[in-house]
């Protein structure tokens, strides 16, 4: 920093300068190899916390936080996240998760996991005598041709809005390690029908801001739906206005139904009861100029952003206006998203224009308890949806919020780019055995690095057989066995039965942008832990 001094510049007998660091003896310093190794067991501790977590049958996690919330999950950024790591690389494993899940919505937990067999596979050459320079610079070309070789065995999906079936397999695949697969069937459906519903296929797009994941504790999970329209947790403002309307004309507020208050600081004394008649008059005849600028306008339903008084409320009553208060900024754009309407920020501007529009607006009501919602449906705008999401419990249901979005995200990457692979680790066994032969062609010493990374690829089937209960050894070497001599890229673990199966009879479909991503992401983490030979942290840490 500048104006502050590091160290002091010295001189021995022979005038040769050298330079004295300043607090030298109150730091820690690891360097070269020990710094790198260092650095790859604490990375190989975190990929062996989410190794469980891999595949359909991956255990779950508790993670209790320091206020003493409770999280039950699988999904390695959700893992991560929670976890309290201190370690700098350590976090660089969970940033690495996030940038996954931000990228791509799914394979946060395989690309951690990768990223620690990368970093096992790269001590033992170390361990060797390998500069780790010259294996990250081999890790570097196997994951390109690794890339490659996914391009070569990808096929294509059709995207077609009319036919989803080959979208809900792919989203079914995601859910399948999810808490939620006892009926990822109709969660499936749910995540193709939100994303249809607001993708464009002209520019390759889904806007997730016109998609809303609402969730309400109680009910079975097989209660969860789709709705074509907004659903708002706030019900309507008196008990006694109608609990369901048709053919609703909106008037979306953002200014409070209340009389205005002077903006300077002066204050109002009230003198005598004549004074307090006409201010209780006054107040009384805005609110009526108010409702009645409403009521002119056409409108037969008003949502506002900020609350209104008993009195405001009973005028609404009596003129016949049903009104929602107290909604929230984001629920108010996407309610005029939805019916076509615009935000109104005072009662002047307000014209039959500027209604949304909607066929139903209606009050759903919980079991016993007295919990309300209202939805909005059958709006102008169909593009933009809500899906309703039900659990037995607050866990349940935010772990279900979780895993809904691995899905739209997995069919929005679809959308985006229609080629896919298969999963069940069928893929990084293709590519170990790509990357092993290209190996060969290799006569510089990288072809150490790249025989490395075709073993550490191997780590994904290794987990999901391990985590199913199977031989993890014997699995993995008849499935490569079985690849060669029927020379069918799509044979993987088969998770649910014994064994090698083919993933493509078993719809177990990954997308090619989430594959690339995961290696691409993994090596780029590797190369840049593999360059650091130096360590410096105060002596406390």
């Amino acid at each position: 920093m500048a104006g502050q001094s590091v160290g002091s510049l010295a001189f021995d007998e022979f005038g040769r300068p050298f330079f004295i660091l300043k607090d030298e003896e109150s730091q820690t310093r690891l360097t070269g190899n020990d710094a790198i190794k260092s650095h790859i067991i604490a990375a190989k501790t975190v990929a062996g916390t989410l190794r469980t977590s891999l595949g359909p049958k991956g255990l779950d996690k508790l993670m209790q936080s320091p206020d003493g919330d409770v999280t039950i999950t699988n999904d390695g950024a959700t893992i991560l996240k929670m976890m309290d790591v201190d370690h700098q690389i350590a976090k660089l494993m969970v940033q690495l998760s996030q940038s996954q899940d931000d990228e791509i919505g799914d394979g946060t937990t395989g690309v951690v996991v990768l990223c620690g067999a990368l970093l096992e596979q790269a001590e033992f050459l170390i361990d060797k005598g390998i500069h780790p320079i010259r294996i990250a610079d081999g890790f570097e070309m196997a994951a390109s041709c690794a890339v490659k070789h996914l391009d070569t065995i990808a096929d294509t999906f059709t995207i077609d809005p009319k036919d989803t079936e080959n979208l809900v397999r792919t989203a079914k695949t995601t859910l399948g390690s999810k808490i939620i697969n006892k009926c990822h069937d109709q969660m499936a459906k749910i995540a193709v029908d939100a994303v249809m519903s607001v993708a464009d296929f002209e520019t390759k797009d889904v806007n997730f801001e016109l998609i809303k994941v609402e969730a309400k504790v109680g009910g079975r999970m097989e209660d969860s739906m789709l709705v074509k329209g907004v659903v708002v947790d706030k019900d309507f403002s008196h008990p006694q206005m109608p609990k369901e309307l048709k053919d609703v004309s909106l008037a979306i507020l953002t200014c409070p139904f209340e009389p205005p208050k002077p903006k300077t600081k002066h204050k109002l004394d009230v003198e005598s009861v004549e004074d307090y008649r006409k201010l209780r008059d006054y107040e009384k005849e805005t609110f009526e100029k108010m409702v009645d600028q409403v009521k002119d306008a056409g409108a037969t339903l008003a949502i506002c952003q900020w609350g209104f008084d008993d009195e405001a409320n009973h005028l609404l009553l009596q003129k016949k206006l049903p009104a929602v208060r107290w909604v929230g900024g984001p629920e108010i754009e996407l309610i005029a998203i939805a019916t076509g309407g615009r935000i109104v920020p005072r009662f002047q501007e307000l014209t039959a224009e500027k209604l949304g529009k909607a066929g139903l607006v209606r009050e759903l009501s919980f079991g016993t308890t007295k919990d309300r919602m209202l939805v909005i449906e059958e709006c102008k705008n169909s593009k933009a949806v809500t899906i309703f999401l039900r659990g037995g419990t607050k866990m349940i249901i935010e772990e279900a919020k979780r895993s809904m979005h691995d899905a739209l995200c997995v069919v929005r990457n679809l959308v985006r780019d229609n080629r896919v692979v298969y999963g069940g680790g069928a893929a990084e066994i293709s590519c170990a055995l790509a990357v092993s032969r290209e190996a060969d062609n290799i006569k510089s010493i990288e072809q150490y690095a790249f025989r490395a990374f075709s073993d550490a690829l191997e780590i994904i089937p290794i987990a999901l057989a391990e985590n199913c209960g199977l031989n993890a050894i014997q699995t993995l070497t008849e499935i490569k066995a079985r690849q060669v001599s029927e020379n069918n890229p799509a044979l993987g673990v088969n998770c649910m039965e014994n064994g090698a199966g083919d993933m493509k009879e078993k719809s177990v479909i990954e997308t090619l942008h989430s594959k690339k991503s995961q290696i691409q992401l993994a090596t780029q983490l590797v190369k840049m832990i593999l360059k650091i030979d130096d360590i410096r942290s105060p002596s406390n840490m």
